[in-house]
């Protein structure tokens, strides 16, 4: 018998040099101060930071958040390190805070969003920062430099890379988010934000895009993931763990995306701020249902509210290609009835408006709403699709038994930037949200509270407000 000597090991390859994207992105969240942001980008934050506090305590208040959180604070014991869990009138340990904060501010699909990144960047980034500011007493420029520092990355790396289709956005690239506006939070400095980056790069979700369109609820799950592990990351950081040279390129670019284009991490950085580009949710369903929404709201009302579906043969929908995903006629529960554009359409006839109840379960077993479901039918216009993702167009024809068609078109949503809700419009949502929740009068002192953070010398007064 012959013995071969063992093959030597390779040579320990040497440490691959940072991506010239990274540094710069580095320097950029370490240094700037909440003085550099612009006055519109300080406003439209504040927007966020209220609008999704109202989707989360809302949120809060469904069967399975409610459950959910009394199972994790029976296993989670006392803790030192406590943050709110809001609408639960309840603190806990800020990980698993964070985790039912952003799993609740995804339950009613009513939580904003950025559609050039093609996600939900204020909801992964919110419930991390809000846990980490009052962790360390910071103040409310502070925190609200922290979310705009979040939401830019996540944005940006949703918008440089191309998830594979097969792939939910949520608990992917929102994760870097999370982790950047904690070590914002915790002062890093450029080397830390630099490793903080390429660590939480590696440790989002494995999701799948089918949870949306069948109704799995677990999909609720993924943003409370980002955030409790954009908490973590920064703790593994500081441990002294470390990650890759490019975790971003790798990860979006070959792992779970595809074609990652590093000049979009640093294009007009400090000076085109994602946050600034989001959109706002009224219809309280999947955004690619919305531009079909808002087209049958202008017939519905050319009708002067009189279209009932007994009238209706038919309504087709030609939309793009996303959207046209969304066909399914026969939801099985909540989440799938806002992931489907049939019932978002026939429900929205049937109780005047896409709100919170046209979606639960008493609306979605209506027998006036499924049989109208089951006459909607919608297909994709390669030429709509090629308008995104700038436009979000849908063409609404609705047949009546008479024979008469009455049609509409919207070449984008509502509440996008192209067309935003005023001002009053994002408000009036926030209490209808989290009015029921807190009652109006505490509602009103945490959206006031909210449009005072710039002048708040510590965030820990805004937090109690959240946990009452």
């Amino acid at each position: 018998m012959t013995l071969t000597a063992p093959t030597a090991p390779a040579a320990t390859s040497p440490a691959a040099a940072a991506p010239s994207w990274l540094d710069t992105w580095a320097r950029f969240a370490a240094e700037i101060a909440f003085e550099d942001l612009p006055a519109g980008v300080v406003s439209r934050t504040k927007q966020v930071l209220f609008d999704s506090v109202g989707a989360i305590a809302a949120g809060a208040q469904e069967p399975e958040t409610k459950d959910l959180t009394e199972r994790l604070a029976a296993l989670g014991g006392a803790s030192a390190l406590t943050t709110p869990v809001i609408g639960a009138r309840r603190r806990m340990a800020i990980g698993t805070a964070a985790f039912l904060n952003g799993t609740a501010g995804t339950m009613l699909e009513i939580d904003e969003g950025n559609q050039f990144a093609r996600g939900h960047p204020g909801i992964h980034v919110i419930p991390a920062a809000i846990a980490a500011a009052e962790r360390w007493d910071r103040s409310g420029r502070d925190l609200l430099l922290a979310i705009a520092l979040g939401y830019e990355i996540g944005s940006r790396i949703g918008i440089a890379s191309k998830l594979r289709v097969t792939m939910h956005p949520h608990g992917t690239w929102g994760t870097v988010g999370a982790a950047v506006a904690v070590a914002k939070l915790a002062g890093a400095d450029a080397a830390r934000m630099a490793e903080t980056i390429n660590v939480a790069s590696t440790l989002g979700l494995a999701t799948s895009r089918q949870t949306m369109l069948q109704g799995g609820t677990v999909r609720n799950t993924f943003a409370g993931f980002s955030n409790e592990i954009g908490l973590r990351a920064w703790e593994l950081v500081e441990a002294g763990f470390v990650g890759e040279a490019d975790g971003v390129a790798t990860v979006y670019g070959a792992v779970i995306a595809d074609d990652f284009r590093p000049d979009e991490m640093t294009r007009d950085l400090g000076t085109r701020w994602e946050i600034a580009r989001n959109y706002f949710k009224r219809h309280a369903a999947c955004r690619y249902n919305h531009g079909a929404l808002d087209a049958l709201g202008r017939i519905v009302a050319d009708t002067g509210g009189a279209l009932t579906p007994d009238a209706i043969a038919r309504i087709d929908v030609d939309t793009y290609v996303w959207a046209a995903q969304l066909s399914g006629q026969e939801p099985r529960n909540m989440l799938a009835a806002k992931f489907s554009l049939p019932f978002s359409l026939a429900t929205f006839i049937v109780n005047g408006a896409a709100s919170i109840e046209a979606f639960r379960e008493t609306a979605r077993a209506d027998a006036a709403t499924r049989d109208l479901a089951r006459r909607v039918f919608v297909v994709e216009d390669p030429t709509l699709t090629a308008l995104l993702p700038g436009l979000r167009p849908a063409r609404v024809r609705v047949t009546l038994r008479d024979g008469r068609v009455l049609a509409a078109e919207a070449t984008t949503n509502r509440g996008d930037t192209e067309d935003p809700y005023s001002e009053a419009e994002v408000i009036e949502k926030f209490m209808e949200t989290a009015g029921p929740v807190f009652g109006n009068e505490h509602a009103r002192r945490i959206l006031e509270a909210t449009g005072a953070l710039d002048r708040a010398g510590s965030v820990r007064d805004y937090a109690a407000l959240l946990a009452a």
